[in-house]
């Protein structure tokens, strides 16, 4: 899948401008001057750019980094490789949004893309695709042939649509790569502004989310389901992976292939989702979790810790079935 970004970057900036934001207060002055490129994931970082640390869920991580600097805490910077600069601070993510704000200052809004035309318009880009009434298309949109695209729509600028996909009416897509063979149908959201923001006592602030969406071949999206992009990585969902109609899926999240996921589930961001996984209608699992692989989530059950391999869970909290069944005779006094 291309390496496309959504959102333009500033910078790069010099590694005392980033200090301010983090802490006024701190001074490297030997480093002042050393240019900074952006901010990443750990993972993802570069030399020349900074990322963060917020959980020692990402440790394993976090000792590969190769950024410049991290944004961290105190307990935390111990997980930290030693050339890594550490900028403990009391709030990770305040820090983390301060920072993203001044490489990417119109991120944390949802801006309308006033690049839009009238698929009319701009047919003899698109010679093999099938528009309905009303379709507006952004600019550098690429779709793949025998591809349609439902009345209504409006796909923004720089996605990127694969071939033979079906695009449902009244569907909005926006930072998002789909592969071919991908069915999207009535009213999705795709690519949107996840709920990120850091509570403050002057007011709320919204965390910039640049990132984006990836769907895999032969992947099927159901009704009215919204999928955030992510906040600083991707939100994946891997090959044939059928998703339900008023699905939720929020930033960051990464689901495997072949997974099944009935109506109304929700996902809260950054958790991992494994290979083969079926989930019941109106579950909820909560974020930074890891799902395994073959894993059997019940209808109605709330996730609130990681579940391992193979494993079939139910209830709220959901636990392992058996224990489940077992609990539930109990309380009918058997």
């Amino acid at each position: 899948m291309q390496n496309i970004r959504f959102f333009e970057k500033k910078g790069p900036f010099p590694f005392s401008e980033v200090l301010k934001k983090i802490d006024p207060t701190k001074d490297l002055d030997e480093l002042k001057n050393f240019k900074v490129h952006g901010i990443e994931t750990l993972i993802n970082a570069k030399e020349n750019e900074i990322t963060f640390l917020n959980s020692s869920k990402y440790q394993k991580e976090s000792l590969k980094t190769k950024a410049f600097a991290c944004i961290t805490s105190l307990n935390l910077s111990k997980f930290l490789p030693e050339k890594c600069i550490k900028l403990n601070v009391k709030n990770v993510l305040l820090a983390v949004t301060q920072v993203s704000k001044l490489f990417y200052p119109n991120a944390d809004l949802d801006y309308p893309d006033l690049n839009l035309k009238d698929s009319s318009s701009v047919l003899d880009l698109y010679p093999n695709v099938n528009f309905g009434k009303n379709v507006m298309i952004g600019k550098n949109v690429k779709i793949g042939k025998n591809s349609f695209i439902g009345a209504n729509t409006i796909i923004e600028s720089n996605v990127v649509i694969g071939s033979n996909c079906i695009v449902g009416s009244s569907v909005v897509i926006k930072n998002t790569l789909i592969s071919n063979n991908v069915n999207i149908q009535d009213g999705c959201k795709i690519g949107i502004k996840g709920f990120g923001f850091i509570p403050i006592p002057e007011k709320n602030l919204r965390m910039p989310h640049t990132g984006k969406v990836v769907l895999e071949e032969g992947v099927e999206i159901g009704a009215n389901s919204t999928i955030d992009r992510g906040s600083l990585s991707e939100t994946f969902i891997g090959r044939n992976t059928f998703i339900d109609n008023q699905v939720h899926i929020a930033h960051n999240v990464k689901i495997g292939k072949n997974c099944m996921i009935a109506g109304q589930v929700g996902f809260a961001g950054s958790t991992t989702i494994g290979d083969n996984v079926v989930i019941g209608g109106q579950a909820g699992v909560s974020g930074h979790l890891k799902i395994g692989n073959n894993v059997k989530i019940g209808g109605g059950s709330g996730v609130v810790k990681d579940i391992p391999d193979n494993t079939t869970v139910m209830g709220y909290p959901a636990v392992p079935l058996k224990e489940f069944l077992k609990s539930g005779r109990k309380k009918n006094g058997e």
